[in-house]
């Protein structure tokens, strides 16, 4: 007996309810990436027949992009060029590792992409990984085979990117992975000086327990103590008041002074961090000292309580 348009129909129905059941089940994310693979996909039926090795390219492109990995593998065999290059010079196996699509990277590297390829500013596709925070990525490509200190710009690594993004996993991994505790950069910084800096307490603790001198000099020969101190603006308060307990735990010299004769205490001040001050007092710094130009910590503040403050006696 022929099923009937009303069982057909019947049917329909149930698939389309078992649809929207599954359907929340999907991120928001992927929906969107699905719809515009689909739209991807749509438009490359379109210029399939006339379209010229760029567009082919520009499609591989978008499909890096976007995690489109049925797109991606139909150009491929279409002629599509995984060293081809962005206005950025980056391949598009940099593109994939940066959007996090781990199933593309895999895809484009059983494919002969080139793993540490760079772009114009230096960047891999592991450097991307590690500072868009991507660790399933960063582990596929350590594993196949990418350079752990390959630099980026300005010579920083995937471990500094990591450090930067406050990325302990991604870090550590690294780290294990032969990652270089102390690899200087352009800016004369080190990866502990981005974790400290931007208050990042685990990936501080993690450089440190790896061996990295507390006490160490940098640029203008600052300490790591310096720069949590003068945290940036991205840091909370209580995140760097953390630091810098932690790295005064670990012996960190506090009254150690940079090529201007500044303290951690002078630059705190500079800054106006009233509670990092508050703590570095607590902690014993000295507030008689100068720096070069004869100022002390409470000639730096613009803040008139926190002046009165420093020029106290006790």
């Amino acid at each position: 007996m022929k099923p009937t348009l009303l069982a057909y129909s019947i049917r329909s129905a149930s698939v389309a309810a078992a649809a929207l059941i599954f359907l929340p089940i999907l991120s928001s994310g992927a929906l969107a990436n699905r719809k515009a693979c689909q739209a991807l996909e749509q438009r490359y039926a379109q210029i399939e027949r006339g379209a010229s090795p760029i567009e082919i390219n520009n499609m591989l492109f978008a499909a890096a992009d976007k995690g489109c990995q049925a797109l991606a593998l139909l150009v491929l065999e279409r002629g599509a060029s995984l060293q081809a290059r962005d206005r950025f010079g980056a391949e598009p196996l940099t593109h994939a590792a940066a959007a996090g699509h781990a199933e593309l990277v895999t895809l484009f590297l059983d494919h002969g992409a080139r793993i540490d390829a760079r772009n114009i500013d230096g960047s891999s596709a592991l450097y991307k990984a590690a500072e868009g925070g991507r660790p399933k990525i960063v582990e596929l490509l350590v594993e196949r085979g990418a350079d752990v200190n390959l630099p980026g710009r300005s010579d920083i690594t995937p471990l500094a990117a990591a450090a930067f993004m406050g990325s302990e996993p991604i870090a550590a991994f690294l780290i294990d992975h032969g990652g270089d505790l102390n690899a200087i950069d352009k800016t004369e910084k080190a990866p502990i000086v981005y974790a400290a800096g931007r208050g990042f307490l685990p990936v501080t603790r993690l450089l440190l327990d790896k061996g990295v001198d507390v006490n160490a000099r940098y640029g203008n020969d600052l300490t790591v103590l310096m720069w949590a101190a003068g945290y940036s603006s991205e840091a909370g308060v209580n995140d760097a008041i953390q630091v810098v307990n932690l790295l005064l735990d670990r012996g960190a010299q506090i009254d150690d002074q940079d090529n201007r004769g500044r303290t951690a205490l002078m630059t705190a001040a500079e800054q106006d961090h009233e509670a990092m001050v508050d703590l570095l007092l607590a902690r014993g710094a000295d507030r008689s000292l100068r720096d070069k130009q004869g100022k002390k910590a409470g000639d730096l503040t613009s803040l008139t309580a926190l002046r009165e403050k420093l020029a106290a006696t006790h």
